[in-house]
């Protein structure tokens, strides 16, 4: 199976693969680290010549700039986690499929592999691709460490921890995965993008104010619709500048906005000044009394609603 995934069996040992793509030792332990593997011993053959390929395409890209000393271990440690957190859902998947195979385990897991795995890799690089296109503009845009003024909301769940325990590991699974899937849909709808989902929470953002409000009232509305099993949700938006890193966004625009949705009541959807000033005119917004939360000692928030609602 090892050999199916990694293309050859394991010949190498650290020394020589790093000996093969001319780094130090300490440079090719460090990128292995960060990608989140276990440092195999000295004389345990563990890489294979892709390995060396890989080390050979950091280190120009470490040459070229691409990869700096500051970036250069952010970068490799985004990229394990988030491979590592695919591939244990793809194997998982692999696994699941076997199993409902008549043959042995492992035997069907491999040839599913060895059929499935081009394909895998085919498609992730046509995503990867598709995603680069989407980012250029957005991202070339602005320069490196600078900030942009966006809408940045949070949307969480009601009364999940209640919920999580009266269902079983399976039922909880497909719960949360049903909660994303139509949450990402509703955002994306919008013209907005998901930034990151945890568990009973979903953090997204837009580069119109206006967009991002509706996608929130739609999740809101969504939820209170007892013919629909979206759950019941509540958020908090606030706009502001930004910074992008990595696939994440930071600042304390950020903060307002998850302090926000602690503030929020079931079904509603709370903003701070600045979302209020750019949403003016088109909503109804009720001014609610200042709030102290953590970080922040008078936080002004407001409810949007529709006009008539």
């Amino acid at each position: 199976m090892q050999q199916v995934l990694l293309g050859e069996a394991p010949s190498l040992t650290r020394q020589q693969a790093a000996d093969a793509a001319g780094v130090p030792l300490a440079l090719a332990d460090e990128l292995w680290r960060l990608l989140g593997f276990p440092q195999p011993a000295p004389d345990e053959k563990a890489f294979t010549p892709a390995d060396v390929e890989a080390t050979k395409h950091t280190k120009a890209l470490i040459k070229a700039g691409v990869l700096s000393t500051d970036e250069q271990a952010a970068l490799v440690r985004t990229w394990g986690r988030s491979f590592a957190r695919l591939a244990e859902w793809e194997v998982a998947l692999l696994a699941e499929v076997a199993r409902e195979r008549p043959g042995d385990l492992l035997t069907e897991a491999t040839a599913l592999a060895s059929d499935v795995l081009p394909r895998v890799e085919a498609l992730q690089s046509y995503i990867w691709r598709r995603h680069l296109a989407s980012a250029t503009a957005r991202v070339l845009s602005v320069a490196s460490g600078e900030g942009r003024v966006m809408a940045v909301c949070f949307v969480d769940i009601v009364g999940y921890t209640a919920r999580s325990r009266s269902l079983s590991e399976e039922e909880l699974v497909a719960w949360i995965e049903e909660f994303e899937a139509s949450a990402t849909g509703v955002v994306v709808d919008h013209g907005c993008r998901v930034i990151k989902t945890l568990g009973d929470a979903v953090l997204f953002v837009g580069d119109d104010p206006v967009a991002a409000a509706e996608a929130a009232l739609a999740l809101t509305e969504k939820g209170d619709d007892d013919a629909d099993p979206f759950p019941r949700v509540r958020a908090g938006l606030a706009v502001g500048r930004l910074v992008p890193r990595l696939g994440d966004v930071f600042g304390p625009t950020v903060n307002v906005a998850s302090r926000l949705t602690t503030v929020a009541r079931p079904g509603t959807v709370v903003i701070d000044d600045g979302a209020a000033d750019a949403l003016s005119g088109g909503y109804s917004l009720q001014r609610l009394r200042r709030t102290s939360v953590k970080g922040y000692s008078r936080l002004q928030p407001w409810a949007l609603r529709r006009i008539g609602h």
